[in-house]
């Protein structure tokens, strides 16, 4: 009877041990979700309904604010456009040019290796608005103001030292013994990286280009500050709801939930690739 119960206890604790972190793990995510919920709540709302300092949880919800959302200004598509070709084109090149980099710096390393990856990473240690003056000024006299190609060079630009380290730590994690053996059947360095090396960290690259492409997505220090209207992303959709005659919390809050719909979409659905990709080379 007593070891019985003896060998029941450690079974038990280990249980309510499971039990507690299943509760704080859905604590914290309910916690992260909420501000979420509460803009999708808002925006369901009328305005009146939403301007109460009462928080009300009971409304009848309507899709009016989304209506005059969608109808404010120049639209909500022709932002979107913007959105998504500055984000995605600079996912892609960010891509080209961190592949080939983090490839060097993995398989051909120098003396100076290292100091190149801590000075590329130290350059998003500055704040944006230290450099916000230097590239106006070079923007404006390259005629690069408010174009979607001058916003896709900012966000390639902004996003290459993650991308460049974070493939350079997915290179890292295959042998190098392959591109020994690649070499040695005769195969060429363009040939090693694009048929051999590739293919093995295509979860990682994955894991990347969404990061990327979701850093992208959600930038706007640069989106308000280098743009006005013909290359404005989604950013400047949503600020533009905050204007003199007031803040219109309903409208404001279904131009947000319009914003973040479609990465979260995409996010939803890639999470498992993403979650692959960020664990590459974890278990050996």
């Amino acid at each position: 009877m007593t070891a019985s119960t003896v060998d029941q206890t450690p079974g038990r604790k280990s249980g309510f041990g499971g039990t507690l972190l299943t509760l704080l793990a859905w604590l914290i995510g309910i916690t992260m979700f909420f501000p979420i919920l509460w803009v999708i709540l808002t925006a369901l709302k009328t305005e009146q309904t939403a301007f109460s300092m009462t928080p009300t949880f009971i409304f009848s919800p309507t899709l009016d604010s989304f209506k005059s959302a969608l109808a404010q200004g120049s639209g909500y598509w022709h932002y979107a456009l913007n959105s998504v070709i500055t984000a995605l084109g600079s996912t892609l090149v960010g891509l080209a040019l961190a592949i080939p980099a983090a490839y060097a710096m993995a398989f051909y390393p120098s003396k100076r290796t290292d100091f190149t990856l801590v000075w590329m990473v130290s350059t998003k240690f500055i704040p944006a608005v230290g450099v916000l003056i230097p590239v106006f000024l070079v923007y404006r006299s390259l005629g690069l103001l408010d174009t979607r190609l001058g916003l896709t060079m900012l966000f390639t630009s902004m996003n290459l030292p993650i991308m460049v380290w974070m493939v350079y730590s997915y290179f890292r994690d295959i042998p190098v013994d392959i591109v020994e053996a690649a070499s040695i059947d005769g195969a060429s360095t363009a040939q090693t990286m694009f048929r051999v090396i590739l293919p093995l960290a295509l979860p990682g690259l994955a894991s990347t280009g969404l990061l990327a492409l979701i850093l992208a997505w959600n930038e706007s220090f640069w989106s308000l500050t280098m743009t006005d209207y013909h290359a404005a992303t989604l950013a400047v959709y949503t600020a533009s709801f905050k204007s003199g005659e007031g803040l219109f919390w309903a409208r404001l809050s279904a131009a947000s939930v319009m914003t973040i719909a479609p990465i979260v979409v995409l996010g939803w659905f890639a999470q498992r690739q993403m979650v692959r990709g960020l664990t590459f080379g974890a278990v050996k």
